[in-house]
């Protein structure tokens, strides 16, 4: 008796249950303390929480039963089996979407563009090939999720080119790859493993350097004692409005004097402003001398006439006399 009485006391040993390695990477529940503070990412913050805790009901397929479904997926196009292909996978692109959280985008946004990836797979996905769902779902997932950080990264448009597509996704890992062999990540060496040109290397860097940043913006965030902006920081390098006002009116008083002034004159003195002094395309001192029949010295000797006489009519009628001409001598070589 009490040797069976032993044996019934002896602990039994239980196998343990082997856990997926999908099952056992899902993320979990998110930190409120390290979720953003705004309004709208605490609320996503409290819906990514809700998501990952439905997403936990959903039991993974046996290989079997995945197969099988896919079949009828492909064969038949039967919606309940897609639907259940696809509640199986959510922990994938949950896991997936987290891969890529550290580019600045809440975690579920990534989830939700990655969804729409994992509807396009289960869609396109042929079981007759021999490749696993779970395998080539993780290709569109990717795909769409990398092209909504590239669209939404910035508003200056990014990734036109293929080189740049490739630097935008892989150049800070590359540099992390060389600071962890002790190797200092030139722009050189970057530019050679990555097999792009240093300047396209130099201009994403700078690119990832930070994230835009309003001109609304206040100096310091929190800070309500001031409502210095960014913008009030940026010096105005343009020209000040009243000196704009200003050079106007000088323009217009000019113009209008150059008129008056060409209706006291005659003659050649008229031919010669009006072809050298107000033409856009002035003609040399040896054109209109050919075109009059008279020699260049003789162009030359009457055009100093007219600046003078000019430069005294200016002097004697314009309101900004001083700030309007300067009257020089032409050069008598000038073309």
């Amino acid at each position: 008796m009490a040797r069976k009485s032993a044996e019934k006391s002896k602990p039994i040993k239980r196998k343990p249950v082997k856990k997926t390695k999908l099952a056992s990477t899902l993320p979990a529940p998110v930190d409120t303390d390290l979720a953003p503070q705004t309004k709208q990412d605490a609320a996503k913050t409290e819906a990514l929480q809700s998501y990952l805790t439905q997403v936990r009901q959903y039991s993974l397929l046996t290989p079997e039963k995945e197969l099988d479904l896919a079949k009828r997926t492909f064969d038949r196009k039967d919606s309940e089996a897609a639907r259940l292909l696809i509640l199986s996978n959510l922990r994938l692109v949950v896991k997936i979407a987290y891969e890529y959280a550290r580019t600045g985008i809440h975690v579920l946004d990534l989830i939700q563009e990655g969804n729409v990836g994992l509807l396009q797979a289960v869609k396109e996905y042929d079981p007759y090939r021999g490749v696993k769902l779970s395998s080539y779902a993780s290709y569109w997932i990717k795909a769409y999720i990398r092209a909504f950080i590239l669209k939404n990264w910035s508003l200056v448009k990014m990734g036109t080119t293929r080189s740049q597509r490739l630097l935008f996704y892989r150049l800070q890992k590359e540099k992390s790859k060389l600071e962890a062999m002790g190797i200092a990540p030139q722009t050189k060496l970057l530019a050679e493993r990555l097999n792009v040109r240093e300047k396209d290397v130099v201009e994403m860097s700078q690119r990832l350097s930070g994230k835009d940043v309003s001109l609304n913006a206040p100096l310091r965030a929190g800070d309500e004692s001031t409502t210095d902006t960014m913008l009030q920081m940026i010096r105005d390098t343009g020209e000040a409005t009243d000196e704009k006002l200003a050079r106007q009116e000088v323009e217009s008083e000019f113009h209008d004097r150059l008129n008056s002034f060409e209706r006291t004159l005659a003659g050649k003195e008229l031919l010669i402003f009006r072809e050298r002094m107000r033409a856009e395309e002035p003609k040399t001192l040896q054109e209109i001398g050919d075109t009059y029949g008279i020699t260049r010295e003789r162009v030359r000797q009457i055009e100093v006439r007219v600046l003078e006489k000019l430069k005294a009519y200016m002097m004697e009628n314009a309101k900004f006399a001083e700030t309007i001409i300067d009257v020089k001598k032409d050069d008598p070589d000038a073309s």
